[in-house]
């Protein structure tokens, strides 16, 4: 059986491709239409997928849709009725969307992909969706589920069972108590974009103490000993269809929320700091209350929604030892319910078996689109942009300019899906050099100087480098740097000393490889296996060789507000924008100085909302 699963209409538009069980594509529309977590329709996405199947549209025989949406109408109403008087707001917001594709969207993916009456359509609750694509790709037979977001449906939070092709959902918290939308708030709040700043409110709280985590449990949030947890709304304004929060939750942190792009004070480190806190605590509450219920014979543990993407608070759950064994859906959020919604029904009405496969079924998640080296050079020779073919010393010449200090952009192979850059659509540099994290911040992604950037890793040389013992293939754990590679220094005391100035703090060398070690000597790792990405690992192995060591950094091709790159185009103009200096196509490398005069008839700035 055929089947395509959609994502659309909130964020983070995606479609999948699952056949007889098998994932053979998913990719985020963003990608393609260069506009940040996308929600339209995923009409490119949808295309990609069936040119990657070999599939014609009328081949397809399921459809189905990530979220039901006459559940989500029945939350919209009773939302409304319960805020009577005051529901102007929400119902101006949310209206059109709710009366228009959401509930029509049968017939909308007839306008897709043609009329069938061959064709079934169907739709799949959020949460089985985020359950489904944290289950069935996994390499356990029986798992422990566990679903946090912003707002499904209803549910906000689930607690479900998998035991090989079922899924049993055991518990839920329903909106609009929810951890995703609590931490949303903190994010805007702090200044930063919901549903895309949430991970630099992450990479925040480091630089901050918790001073405020008892004032958030006394005022904010109920929390209970099984992580159930009751949210005051009367300090929240989200349920109305308007902002996050209200005048009275900035009462309670001493004045208004930071405007976005303006300096960022001790205040907004402290709020992440106890936020990130409160979070983990709920999150070790809820993974053992899960454990001690339903996973008395079960040791593995799977996560999805996009709270999994808190890579620190999944550190936590590691290092708890609850579970002995943790599997995270590298795509959690939004467009990993694309993948979900289509194994679920692959298993649930198709009559294939589901056997566990190791490491995964997700294939290092490089689902999304390739490009052959004939179209790259066809490119590159069209345009007259000069360039080099290498061959078995690719990888050795790869080495040698890193270990010059130059940026690469490296593009090769499947597109990655998700929002982690794996190694194909990356931005890689050497992880050893001091003033590597501020030139990247700056000159490369023109983001904010406080952001840190996560290593790449040879499998077998974690160990050697961070206090992980595991592997971490899709970049979704925090660990610290080993002891014995730190360097003392305290982030409290340099904030003090430098008055703030978090360029100075990020100068400061904290290991032996400093552009990968954040202020509290952690680092979100991706460790690179040979049998996942043979070129990749080729590039660190031989980065090895020639330094010693087996770690570079790695972030992902694109600058602040651009969606990762996903064509060679696409990667030309990044490379072309920034001060990166070297381009790599496949077997292709260019040189930026070789480069002719990068001309553009608008300021390509303007072509991307800041995130």
């Amino acid at each position: 059986m055929k089947i395509l699963g959609i994502s659309a209409l909130y964020h983070d538009a995606a479609a999948s491709l699952v056949i007889d069980g098998e994932i053979v594509a998913a990719a985020q529309e963003e990608r393609f239409t260069r506009i940040k977590h996308d929600l339209n329709l995923p009409v490119n996405a949808i295309a990609y997928c069936l040119k990657e199947g070999k599939t014609a549209k009328e081949e397809i025989d399921l459809v189905v849709f990530y979220d039901d949406p006459i559940l989500t109408l029945d939350r919209y109403l009773k939302n409304i009725l319960a805020a009577g008087e005051d529901s102007t707001d929400v119902i101006d917001r949310s209206f059109k969307s709710m009366f228009g594709a959401k509930i029509w969207i049968h017939k909308v993916v007839d306008g897709i992909l043609g009329e069938n009456e061959n064709r079934k359509f169907m739709v799949c609750e959020h949460h089985i969706s985020h359950a489904a694509s944290a289950f069935y790709p996994s390499p356990y037979e029986k798992a422990v589920i566990l679903t946090l977001d912003g707002v499904g449906e209803w549910a906000t939070t689930a607690i479900s069972v998998g035991d090989g092709k079922e899924i049993v959902m055991k518990e839920k918290l329903d909106f609009p108590h929810s951890l995703g939308l609590l931490y949303s708030a903190f994010t805007y709040f702090c200044g930063f974009k919901v549903n895309s700043g949430d991970y630099k409110f992450m990479g925040l709280a480091p630089y901050g103490e918790p001073v405020y985590e008892k004032l958030i449990k006394e005022e904010l949030i109920d929390i209970k000993e099984d992580g159930s947890f009751c949210m005051n709304m009367a300090y929240f304004d989200y349920q109305h269809g308007r902002a996050m929060t209200n005048d009275k939750f900035a009462g309670l942190f001493g004045g208004a929320r930071r405007e976005p792009e303006t300096e960022i004070t001790k205040r907004e480190m402290d709020i992440a700091a106890s936020a990130q806190k409160v979070v983990e605590e709920i999150i070790l509450k809820l993974v053992r209350h899960a454990k001690e219920k339903y996973g008395e014979d079960i040791d593995a543990l799977v996560l999805a929604g996009g709270v999994a993407l808190n890579c620190v608070a999944n550190g936590k759950i590691k290092n708890s030892g609850i579970f002995k064994n943790l599997w995270i859906q590298p795509a959690a959020g939004d467009a990993g319910g694309s993948l979900g919604c289509a194994l679920y029904a692959a298993y649930q009405y198709d009559s294939i078996e589901r056997k566990a496969k190791m490491p995964d079924a997700q294939k290092g998640s490089y689902l999304g689109p390739a490009c052959p080296m004939e179209e790259i050079e066809d490119y590159l020779k069209k345009n007259g942009f000069p360039y080099h073919i290498f061959g078995e010393d690719l990888f050795q010449k790869i080495a040698e300019l890193l270990a010059d200090e130059k940026v690469i952009g490296l593009f090769h192979g499947r597109m990655e899906f998700g929002p982690r850059a794996l190694g194909n659509r990356s931005i890689i540099a050497d992880a050893r050099s001091e003033t590597m994290q501020v030139k990247l911040n700056r000159k490369i992604k023109y983001r904010e100087s406080f952001r840190p950037f996560a290593p790449s890793v040879l499998e077998e040389d974690v160990s050697e480098y961070f206090e992980l013992k595991d592997t971490s293939p899709y970049m979704l754990l925090v660990e610290k740097v080993k002891e014995e590679r730190r360097r003392d220094s305290s982030v409290q005391e340099d904030l003090k000393k430098y008055q703030g100035n978090m360029l100075e703090i990020v100068k400061q060398k904290r290991s032996d490889i400093p552009a990968v070690t954040h202020v509290d000597y952690s680092a979100r790792i991706q460790t690179v296996a040979e049998e996942s990405n043979p070129y990749y690992y080729h590039v660190l192995k031989e980065f090895k060789k020639l330094t010693g060591y087996g770690v570079i950094v790695n972030t992902s091709f694109n600058v602040r507000g651009e969606p990762i790159v996903c064509t060679p185009q696409n990667a030309y103009e990044c490379f072309m924008r920034t001060d990166m200096d070297v381009l790599v196509l496949e077997n292709c490398v260019l040189y930026k100085e070789e480069q002719p005069e990068f001309v553009e008839t608008q300021d390509w700035r303007s072509l991307y909302e800041l995130d």
